[in-house]
């Protein structure tokens, strides 16, 4: 059931990437624009302020997307996705499964927690679960509780992610597990699409390369800053939330703060830098992955996907011309 549910998908993209979901940047329009360029477009849950907002983006997703299928029946409309926090500390968690039921998204993406719960939810739809893991332990652990696929969030990425080498990460994870990967880490041009594919993912994931799209809900500055980055400007720690990831150093530098001199946070906490400060994670303080050096201006999704497109099918050309 899963195999065939991952040929459908794939089967409507026109190329194996997810944008990946990304805190106060990702939007119904950007995920909109995603799938009907051929690419699974997603969105974190709580990025719609309250459940009520939530249920309005799913209808808008659906209804548009389903519009456009009837509009283009021959065009490679993807599928989309939302991401839940599967934690119970997440205080929307049973409004939020809710909603999901009610919409279907075709995917959802479990972040922190049990998957379980959502999997028993989504299977009754017919939906697929994929989880973001960024070890083999929690990879292990996801496996247990039934989730359909892997998101290997490895090093490099942007926001909060693993320490783990991509390349080694899912060669370990395929020794026993044959389910469908998603890796996720640096990403960013068409060939690296390819090279992931050749490691033997299904999909990848997709986010630094999507926050200077023009549908993107960052502000300029933060768009201008991924721009002019490169893989130097981006500093891994856990002083802003409590878990590691990565951020660019030149928003930690205008916030005031000395990257070089930062205070270990010793309590998970998504929204402030640290209880004495105005400063605000995600908000003023810009996450973005290893990749950022390869983004150069700003385009809409559409150009995005275009021009990976366009790289993928130039490489994958060569290579077969090679032999």
């Amino acid at each position: 059931m899963i195999k065939k549910n991952i040929t459908q998908i794939k089967d409507s993209m026109v190329l194996p990437v997810i944008m990946a979901p990304m805190f106060l940047i990702s939007n119904p329009n950007m995920v909109i624009k995603a799938c009907d360029s051929g690419i699974v477009g997603s969105f974190p849950a709580l990025n719609a302020r309250t459940t009520d907002i939530l249920e309005e983006w799913m209808k808008q997703i659906t209804t548009e997307l389903e519009t456009l299928k009837v509009k283009y029946p021959h065009k490679k409309i993807a599928p989309w996705a939302v991401n839940f926090i599967s934690h119970r500390s997440n205080k929307r968690y049973d409004q939020d499964l809710t909603v999901m039921k009610k919409y279907k998204p075709p995917i959802v993406i479990t972040s922190l927690g049990d998957p379980s719960p959502v999997v028993k939810i989504v299977h009754e739809y017919g939906g697929i679960v994929f989880s973001d893991v960024i070890n083999i332990k929690f990879a292990k652990k996801a496996i247990e509780k039934g989730t359909d696929g892997l998101i290997l969030v490895s090093n490099g990425a942007g926001g909060h992610a693993g320490i783990l080498n991509p390349i080694a990460f899912i060669h370990e994870v395929r020794e026993f597990w044959n389910g469908p990967i998603v890796l996720a880490g640096a990403i960013s041009k068409g060939q690296d699409i390819l090279a992931a594919e050749v490691l033997g993912a299904d999909f990848v994931y997709m986010g630094s390369r999507f926050i200077a799209s023009k549908e993107s809900l960052a502000v300029d500055e933060y768009k201008n800053m991924v721009i002019t980055s490169t893989i130097e400007d981006v500093l891994y720690t856990d002083a802003f939330s409590g878990i590691k990831a990565n951020y660019l150093i030149p928003s930690i530098e205008r916030a005031g703060l000395d990257p070089s001199n930062l205070v270990e946070k010793k309590e998970i906490d998504f929204s402030s830098v640290n209880s004495d400060s105005q400063v605000k994670a995600w908000k003023d303080i810009y996450g973005a992955g290893h990749g950022v050096g390869g983004i150069k201006e700003v385009q809409s999704v559409s150009e995005i996907v275009a021009e990976l497109q366009a790289s993928y099918n130039k490489v994958k050309i060569a290579i077969i011309n090679d032999n």
